[in-house]
């Protein structure tokens, strides 16, 4: 009975997920371009923290439970999943161009975020204080992006040729919001299955965190990601995984920590060895973007076969 209900809420969840990724990211792209503002910031903000949203409620969770493992390892499996296997799977698709934006600011953001994290979890907690520091990052990003957006909308010409007040608002507008309930919704059945799946097969709940949860939480991610490189706007894809990544650290960790009384634990293993491979997978990925300007397939087929080297080893040892 039990593997019944796995298979339905695996199949089940994937089916909503991939019509609401195909539904949140052609509302974006209308969105972006009726008001003038670059794709690159619909997926920095909106698209990325839309779809980081499991991620958030499910750490929440977690850790009001007391499973603080799943909380940490949700979020650290979710950011080495977003690089590895979702820019490495895109650019297998499509090389990736990325942006001026993404090289000189939220490539070099999502890097010091990593760092931040890393360093915070060798005391093996992530206090109520260094919690506090990662949210008002999170706001300062955002306020970061809305001036570069309206910076944009004065002085991009390529997108004031393409502004259109077209259309009706509202309609895109419920779009948007439907295809993001559709992803969320989509994502808990996806996770509910995995983790009893999991369960039955006697796994840790670090290891769930790190693999089955957080390729849950992070199906969003590869819908959006995915369904915007078939759309042509590469912009989002990159720029979903990226805020996406700074999301997940700033405002999931951030806000989690404040919430737990004590701060949020970090297991040995996840302070030594996940969260510096989430560093180090982060730095991999800057001289590309920084002098090829590019994700190209040689890169995402490195990026795809680290994640799978990675997973391998964590059900290996589980």
């Amino acid at each position: 009975m039990d593997i019944i209900k796995v298979i339905a809420y695996l199949i089940g969840g994937g089916f909503v997920l991939s019509w609401g990724a195909n539904l949140f990211v052609q509302s974006a792209s209308h969105l972006a371009r009726r008001f003038g503002i670059s794709p690159v910031i619909i997926g920095l903000t909106v698209v990325a923290f839309g779809t980081s949203a499991p991620e958030l409620a499910v750490s929440i969770m977690a850790v009001l439970q007391g499973n603080s493992d799943i909380a940490m390892g949700n979020v650290v499996g979710s950011n080495i999943f977003n690089v590895a296997f979702i820019l490495g799977l895109c650019s297998l698709i499509k090389p990736l161009f990325v942006s001026s934006q993404l090289i000189r600011i939220d490539i070099p953001i999502m890097v010091i975020s990593s760092l931040c994290l890393f360093l915070f979890s060798q005391d093996y907690s992530i206090s109520r204080t260094e919690g506090a520091f990662l949210t008002a990052g999170i706001v300062l990003y955002i306020l970061l992006q809305v001036r570069l957006a309206v910076k944009g909308k004065d002085s991009d010409t390529e997108y004031e040729t393409e502004f259109s007040g077209e259309g009706n608002l509202g309609k895109d507008l419920l779009i948007l919001i439907f295809g993001l309930g559709a992803l969320v919704l989509g994502a808990n059945y996806f996770v509910d299955g995995a983790v009893l799946g999991a369960r039955l097969l006697g796994w840790s709940e670090a290891v769930i965190g790190l693999t089955i949860i957080a390729a849950g939480t992070s199906l969003p991610e590869v819908a959006t990601s995915v369904a915007a490189t078939l759309k042509g706007e590469r912009d989002i894809a990159i720029g979903n995984v990226v805020g996406s990544n700074i999301f997940n650290i700033l405002s999931v960790i951030g806000i989690t920590s404040i919430v737990s009384a004590n701060g949020l634990p970090v297991s040995e293993h996840l302070a030594k060895f996940d969260t510096a491979l989430m560093f180090s997978i982060a730095l991999f990925c800057m001289p590309f973007c920084i002098w090829k300007k590019q994700l190209g397939r040689i890169v995402g087929g490195l990026l795809f076969a680290t994640w799978i080297v990675y997973t391998s080893y964590l059900i290996l040892n589980a």
